[in-house]
């Protein structure tokens, strides 16, 4: 039996309230190499049971030597340090997110899967039964529909946007497939996942739901638009 000292861990006290870990030292080198921990995050030392500044503790002297000091976020607006797997501000490029503070966008994530695709993969196939909405945080997707063995561009989404919104309320079949123009962060948010937050967190659920709503009104805007087209030029050809 070895008697060498278990290696150190940690936990850290993130914005949004929510304790990550226990991760070992060189976790937590990274998270601060990343700005996902900065000097005023809370770290707790666990063989001492100890809670501590980052920017306090001997073991990360040399991580942040030479960084501009950071401040730990406190309101709305600013970005949240620590949410796993995610780079500072990716988030809020969601609309729907952009004004939730640390709290509630920690809530929120907790229901939402993060999805990372490479260059080219199938997101969504057309046809398929609509089960979840999705969020671009990094990189880009198309709609597409595949006819006579050639495909037709439907839309182009990129960070920030919404797609597969109908699937929440309807889950019929989706319309186009989704495919990756390059490497991409998505979160992915299921129906069933999306009719318990209504029902247990309304305060989340609401904005969301004022977002999909604008979205909406704004697709169906355009599509009127181009049926109204559609139609001027039919007049006009009839005319002449």
């Amino acid at each position: 039996m070895s008697d060498s000292p278990a290696a150190p861990e940690f936990k850290i006290w993130a914005a949004d309230d929510v304790v990550y870990g226990p991760v070992p030292l060189s976790t937590l080198v990274q998270w601060v190499q990343e700005e996902r921990v900065v000097a005023g995050t809370w770290v707790h030392i666990t063989a001492q049971d100890l809670w501590s500044k980052a920017g306090d503790l001997s073991e990360l002297k040399d991580a942040f030597a030479g960084r501009a000091e950071i401040k730990a976020p406190s309101s709305i607006g600013e970005p949240t340090p620590l949410v796993a797997g995610l780079r500072p501000g990716m988030l809020r490029r969601v609309k729907a997110l952009a004004a939730m503070n640390d709290q509630k966008l920690g809530r929120f994530v907790q229901i939402m899967e993060v999805v990372r695709v490479e260059p080219y993969k199938v997101l969504v196939q057309q046809g398929t039964p609509g089960d979840a909405m999705y969020a671009v945080l990094d990189g880009e997707v198309r709609a597409r529909i595949i006819a006579g063995g050639k495909e037709t561009e439907l839309a182009r989404f990129g960070p920030g946007d919404i797609f597969g919104e109908m699937s929440l309320f309807d889950g019929g079949p989706r319309s186009a497939d989704i495919v990756s123009n390059n490497p991409s962060t998505l979160l992915r948010i299921s129906a069933g996942r999306f009719e318990k937050l209504c029902a247990e967190q309304p305060d989340l659920a609401i904005p969301l739901l004022f977002e999909l709503a604008k979205t909406l009104a704004k697709r169906i805007r355009a599509d009127d638009k181009k049926i109204a087209d559609v139609y001027r030029m039919a007049r006009v050809g009839d005319l002449d």
